[in-house]
């Protein structure tokens, strides 16, 4: 029998992170175990078995960083591309943009090479004409080279396929029989959008990670059915939602993100209910340092991303700009004598100096425990006993301290310095640049390190204060398990505004919105109701951007009740907001609609994680220690955070461990427990 628990798993680069909770019991529980790089399934399984019995869980929801690491360290499969004659540059070609700002050089290598792209007769014009039928011959022969120049997964990408994707199908159609796998998809059911490179790209990388996410999903779904689970497993998405491994494996593109997504999102409800509608999310793990705004309750949604240079996705996602800034970011000097942390990992393998693991070069981490902030002899994450002090100590003052001239201590506290310096340029990134207001928003640090950086994003970009969760290790797995699942869709419209039938586009939407809905529907899991909602791009004739402009209607019995004036004023509001004036004089275009279907789960309780009744300061109290900082060394009130009181007060300095991170309050600041179990960090 399936049992009822719901457990979330974020499957990062050094640490794989669960949250379990029992609903009907009200109890939950976390875990934190090293990942297992280039066998995930093997960390994931290892995790649950951490957990209990596989039998009692109902429910998986599964983020994860395996599409995305993918892309970044470029070891998918061979792929091969069919495309229209005259157009198989078009990846190679992008928006003409380049790796360096200044300077006519670089280097760039398209997801598949320029001899796995071949191109066939066929064209569709831009209105949607069927100039010239696909040469449906031509398509079997071209896939019977692809297959034996090695190629695992394909693509068919033909010139304004979002018009009339007629052409597409017959090659589909053509291919069957001939390609032997189910690694093949085409750019009409993968991103039926305007733009012919974000459409190539993202469906190129689509069949690129075919292979691997439906591997890996193939020996997850395995293992967990020889451990004894028989409930559902799901996939987070990069739009934050979670969707059937069966989707996952269609559309894997949409996995790019998974993990972050999912911190933005518990971050985004944890903040609700403590009462902070503007936060901005710092996820610092093992290898980088994730940063996302959420503003009056809302995570920012982008309609793309760019991976890695030229590796361009065209799928809703949650915006989240990352630098190498993690735990395991190793520290060095460059050769004009500047100190660097990062962008290089020493991930969980071999890991910081002080794992004793063989790397002798400092990291984040290593500073940490030499500056007495982590204690060594309770590392998080159970993968060791105890941490390497000298070890940490001997890589510091070898590649850092004496290239600079500074004693160990003094060195140590640099590194910190800088990597606090990189981590508030990317929050100014998503904040002041952005138009927002630092003083109107608290910072939200989870993963294994960002509660020891809480007193440094306060202070150096003037935030509010800061909202530290009550499990800062897990958040992100905390996130998967409260999730709601969501489908997008979106198609090109390209029409003006003054032109178009009213009565054509509120059945277009009621499609779009059914289908989506359906999408939901087929997961089987249960949701207390289905949302769907619109947005049209739109923008001034004669503008290259686009601006979503969200409508205020809904699906309801066969209609949408959208009106020209709807559209209109929808526009206006997004445009005024943006831009703060509008040009009225000026005809306005309609690109393309959104469909957004949401299925809502049921609302999780962030209650079960406030403080037991019977906790207490004295219960709490865990001596003192001396702590760096300031440039001196200052004794630190030690507590333990999960038996600390709600309302309890916690004065500077202080130390508070817990089992999933470290949470570090330095001068000048002062910690609050509130009822949910949030330290809530504010200046004195």
């Amino acid at each position: 029998m399936t049992g009822q628990a719901l457990v979330g798993v974020d499957v990062g680069g050094t640490f794989t992170d669960l949250f379990f909770f029992d609903e009907a019991q009200r109890v939950f529980r976390t875990g934190k175990v090293p990942s297992q790089r280039g066998d995930e399934a093997a960390g994931f399984m290892h995790g649950l078995s951490t957990l209990g019995d596989l039998s009692t869980i109902g429910s998986i929801v599964h983020g994860t960083t395996v599409g995305t690491n993918t892309l970044l360290e470029r070891r998918g499969p061979k792929i091969g591309v069919i495309t229209t004659r005259g157009f198989r540059d078009v990846l190679e070609m992008r928006r003409r943009d380049r790796r360096q700002t200044w300077g006519l050089w670089g280097d760039f290598l398209p997801i598949a090479d320029r001899d796995m792209r071949l191109e066939v007769d066929e064209r569709t014009l831009a209105d949607g004409t069927n100039l010239r039928p696909v040469n449906e011959a031509a398509v079997q022969d071209a896939a019977r080279k692809l297959l034996s120049a090695g190629a695992e997964a394909l693509a068919i990408i033909f010139i304004n396929a979002y018009a009339n994707d007629a052409n597409e199908r017959r090659a589909l159609a053509a291919l069957q029989g001939v390609w032997p796998n189910d690694y093949i998809c085409a750019s009409h059911q993968v991103l039926p959008e305007i733009r012919e490179f974000e459409r190539s790209s993202t469906t190129a990388l689509n069949a690129y990670l075919q292979p691997v996410v439906g591997s890996y999903l193939a020996r997850l779904e395995h293992a967990l059915a020889q451990g004894g689970f028989g409930g559902q497993l799901q996939i987070v998405q990069s739009n934050g939602g979670i969707m059937s491994t069966a989707t996952a494996r269609r559309l894997p593109v949409r996995t790019a993100l998974s993990g972050p997504a999912a911190g933005v999102i518990a971050a985004a409800a944890i903040a609700h209910a403590a009462g902070y509608p503007n936060v901005i999310t710092c996820d610092l793990g093992g290898t980088s340092f994730d940063v996302s705004v959420i503003a009056n309750g809302k995570a920012s949604l982008a309609a793309q991303t760019t991976v890695d240079f030229g590796l361009v996705i065209r799928t809703p996602m949650i915006e989240i700009t990352t630098i190498g800034a993690g735990g395991g970011s190793i520290a060095s000097v460059d050769r004009g004598g500047l100190l660097q942390v990062g962008p290089e990992s020493a991930g969980s393998v071999p890991g910081p100096a002080c794992y004793g693991q063989g790397n002798e070069r400092p990291t984040l981490t290593d500073a940490h425990v030499v500056l007495g902030r982590i204690n060594a002899a309770r590392p998080i994450g159970g993968k060791l006993a105890q941490l390497d002090l000298d070890a940490a100590k001997r890589a510091i003052a070898t590649h850092v301290a004496a290239p600079l001239n500074l004693g160990v201590m003094e060195a140590a506290e640099a590194i910190i310095r800088i990597a606090d310096a990189r981590m508030a340029g990317a929050i100014r990134l998503v904040s002041i640049e952005r138009g927002h207001d630092p003083a109107k928003f608290v910072a939200m640090p989870f993963g294994g390190g960002g509660a020891l950086h809480v007193g440094a994003l306060v202070r150096d970009i003037g935030l509010r204060g800061a909202v530290v969760p009550p499990f800062p290790g897990v958040t992100s797995a905390l996130g998967c398990a409260i999730a709601d699942l969501r489908h997008d869709h979106v198609q090109t419209i390209n029409v003006m505004l003054d032109e178009v039938d009213i009565a054509a586009l509120d059945r277009r939407m009621v499609d779009a919105g059914t289908a989506a809905k359906a999408v939901v529907d087929a997961t089987g899991v249960p949701v207390e109701r289905v949302d769907v909602s619109y947005e049209l791009d739109m923008h001034y004739l004669g503008q290259t951007h686009t601006l979503p402009s969200p409508l205020p209607v809904t699906l309801q019995s066969g209609a949408t009740g959208i009106t020209r004036e709807i559209i209109k004023t929808a526009f206006e509001a997004a445009y005024s907001a943006s831009f703060s004036r509008l040009l009225g004089a000026i005809p306005v275009r309609i690109v393309s609609l959104r469909t957004a279907a949401i299925g809502r789960r049921p609302s999780f309780d962030l209650s079960v994680l406030a403080p037991a009744p019977d906790n207490s300061m004295e219960k709490a109290a865990r001596g003192t220690r001396p702590v760096w900082f300031a440039g001196g060394w200052h004794e630190a009130t030690i507590w333990s955070r999960r038996d600390l009181p709600a309302g309890a007060v916690i004065e500077a300095p202080a130390v508070l461990e817990q089992p999933d991170a470290t949470v570090f309050i330095d001068a000048g600041l002062r910690g609050r427990v509130d009822p949910l179990g949030n330290v809530i960090v504010e200046r004195v």
